[in-house]
This record gives structure tokens, C-alpha cells and sequence, in this order.
């Protein structure tokens, strides 16, 4: 009788392959899950280090929009008006005029007396468009001589004889003579003469365009963001108000033409009053620059005493305030040509704050004062 014979080791194997194969089938679920986890750290890993090291390659390169800036204001605007011509508007300022159109609008505006204390502006427009300017009224050469380095496309309904001589001989920009383009300048025929002659931003463009004038080639002012005067603190940590100028007076000319200003910090501009009240255009709105010059120049009445003459070359003492502070410097200008130049007492260019810039001609010996 052959003895019984039991494979204890093979048996073992047996059992724990089966107890193995137990195991798959009972818990199919836990396993998925773990191999799943595994391979989804592995995969964030992964992707974890190739952008880290390769995201030159896979990130697609951020390009930022180009910005454009207008050569007259420094303000941001689209790439074709930076190229836009700039238009110049001899714009009347005697009681029968106000309130005015377009002053609002304007990028730069000149400010002088004309004759008998009434003063008169010169406006230039570039970025800004105006659908009514106006009343426009007659050019005298100093207006002509500061517009002129601004290569510019002048509007005005007439003018004293040098002014018109200046003008008609190409030699100072584009001359739009309402007397010669009273389609371009109309009268509104609400309003008494000679307070009555309008124009636009559009009907310039057209007139310059159509006459080969599309563009202006100047060198602009150097710029910078305005700032209004903050607060401080101390070192207590008490709060020291922001100190700033609250009241600009630009003795430019008396009575109805008297010219004031008085600062915003709230908006950084100075909100400007003649003859003690608001300036105001036809849309009810405040005239109020973001920066404001007071220009010493020697002026003088004609041989004739018909007409003011006013030096607009040579150089001189100017107050620019802005950012609610008041800052002496001298202006300076080479011949009709140059541009105008501001300069602090080192001689460098003092930047200005971007927007409306508003200049008054002051004659020599009255007093700039602010407080």
C-alpha cells in the first residue's frame, strides 16, 4: 500500500495565488481608484514642470496694444488723430459773444489783448472735434506768429492788414478766410453781426484736406500725468492736509476781461472766471484748463494806435501752475518758426500736464499773484 502523499508547499502557492485572485475580484473598485490617483499626480507633476520650464514655448507671447498720443494735448487717442492737422480759430471774447463755442474743446489756447483792453483767443483743436466754434472774428499777427510753429490750417473772418498780408502769403500755415470760404464759416442769422460767424472741426478737415493739407509736422511739449497734492501723514500718524493754491489771478486785462482762477483738486484743473464770473461756453460748461501760463511780453500800441503789437520772440519770465502749485520759469523762443519753449533755472524743459494748456500774454509790470 503506497503511502498518501500531501504537496504542502505547492499547496501554499496555491492559496495564496487564490487568496491574490480573492482579492482583485472583492476590492476592483479600491484598486482603480489608487492606480488612477497615482496617475493623476504623476500626470500634474508633469505638466507642473514642462510650463514651468518650456512655457516660452507653449504660452502664446502677450503683445499690448500700441498707445497713441496727441502731439498738441499729450493725451491718448486713436493712431489717425495723432496725424490729424491742426486746426487754428480766432475766437472773439467782448460781452456780445459769450458764451462762446468750442474754447471747451480746444487743446491749446492763446489769450491776448486785441485792442481797446478786449481781448480775443487763438484756439487750436487736433484730437478733439467741435461741432460749433465760434464767434470767430478777425486774426492779428501775434496770434498768427504763436499758432504758427504748430503748423497749422488757420480759420478767421478777416483781420488788421499785416495779420492778412502774413497769412495770404503761405507762409504761416493754411489761411481759411471766411471771406473767401463762407461755406467753411457760415452766419447764424439769430445773432447780429459781427458776432455771428461759426465753423466746426469737420468743415476745417474738409476745407484743409481738399487744399492738400492732411497732416501738421511740429515738435510737441514734453508731457507728464498730472497729480493733484495728496495728503501726508506725519510722524505721529496724524494726516497733514495736501497743501496747493487756491486762487490764480493772470492780469491779462481789466473789468469784463479781469481773469481768474480758482484750483480743483478734486479734478486737478483750474476753473477759470472773467470779470468775476464763471467762464462758461453755450453748453453751460466751465472753462477749466489743466494748466495755465502767464506770459510777460512786451506790448504796445501800433504807430498808429490802431492796433497792439506784441513781441512773440526773445524770452521772458512765465508762471506755469499745474498740480495745484505755482512754479517760475522763463519762455524762451528763437524766431517765428521755433516752437515755445518753457524752461526752469537749470535751462531744462519743464514738462506739462497732459490736456487743455491755456496761455495768457501778460504786459511787463502787471503781477501775476495767486494764494
Amino acid at each position: 500500500m503506497e503511502p498518501r502523499f500531501t504537496p504542502f508547499e505547492n499547496d501554499i502557492e496555491v492559496k495564496k495565488e487564490g487568496k491574490l485572485k480573492s482579492f482583485f475580484k472583492k476590492k476592483p473598485v479600491w484598486i482603480t481608484l489608487i492606480v488612477v490617483g497615482v496617475l493623476g499626480i504623476a500626470t500634474a507633476v508633469y505638466f507642473i514642470f514642462f510650463f514651468e520650464n518650456c512655457g516660452d514655448i507653449v504660452k502664446p507671447p502677450v503683445v499690448e496694444k500700441p498707445k497713441f498720443f496727441s502731439p498738441l494735448t499729450g493725451m491718448e487717442t486713436s493712431e489717425e488723430r495723432t496725424k490729424r492737422p491742426v486746426l487754428a480759430v480766432m475766437i472773439e471774447n467782448s460781452p456780445e459773444a459769450r458764451p462762446q463755442s468750442g474754447l471747451y474743446e480746444a487743446g491749446l489756447v492763446f489769450e491776448a489783448i486785441a485792442e481797446g483792453g478786449i481781448t480775443r483767443f487763438v484756439a487750436l483743436f487736433q484730437d478733439v472735434d467741435a461741432n460749433l466754434i465760434g464767434p470767430v472774428r478777425s486774426v492779428r499777427p501775434y496770434y498768427i506768429e504763436w499758432a504758427n510753429p504748430f503748423d497749422v490750417a488757420m480759420a478767421h473772418a478777416g483781420g488788421s492788414p499785416r495779420a492778412l498780408e502774413m497769412i495770404r502769403s503761405g507762409n504761416y500755415g493754411l489761411d481759411i478766410d471766411e471771406f473767401r470760404w463762407p461755406s467753411v464759416l457760415w452766419r447764424d442769422t439769430t445773432k447780429y453781426a459781427p458776432h455771428n460767424v461759426y465753423t466746426s472741426t469737420k468743415n476745417l478737415r474738409a476745407n484743409a484736406s481738399e487744399r492738400g493739407k492732411t497732416t501738421s509736422r511740429f515738435t510737441p511739449w514734453s508731457r507728464q500725468d498730472g497729480k493733484a497734492p495728496e495728503a501726508k501723514i506725519d510722524e505721529e500718524g496724524k494726516e497733514i492736509p495736501p497743501k496747493y493754491i487756491k486762487n490764480v489771478t493772470v492780469p491779462v486785462s481789466t473789468g469784463l476781461f479781469a481773469v481768474t482762477y480758482k484750483y480743483d483738486i478734486n479734478t486737478n484743473k483750474f476753473l477759470r472766471f472773467q470779470g468775476g464770473e464763471r467762464h462758461l461756453d453755450s453748453n453751460n460748461r466751465q472753462i477749466s484748463p489743466d494748466v495755465v501760463i502767464a506770459m510777460m511780453v512786451s506790448q504796445r500800441l501800433s504807430a498808429g494806435g490802431l492796433y497792439m503789437d506784441i513781441l512773440t520772440t526773445g524770452s521772458g519770465i512765465a508762471y506755469i501752475f499745474q498740480n495745484g502749485t505755482a512754479k517760475q520759469v522763463t519762455w524762451e523762443r528763437g524766431n517765428v518758426s521755433s516752437m515755445l519753449a518753457f524752461r526752469d533755472k537749470d535751462g531744462k524743459e519743464v514738462k506739462l500736464n497732459r490736456g487743455q494748456v491755456w496761455i495768457s500774454a501778460v504786459a511787463s509790470g502787471n503781477i501775476v499773484s495767486w494764494k
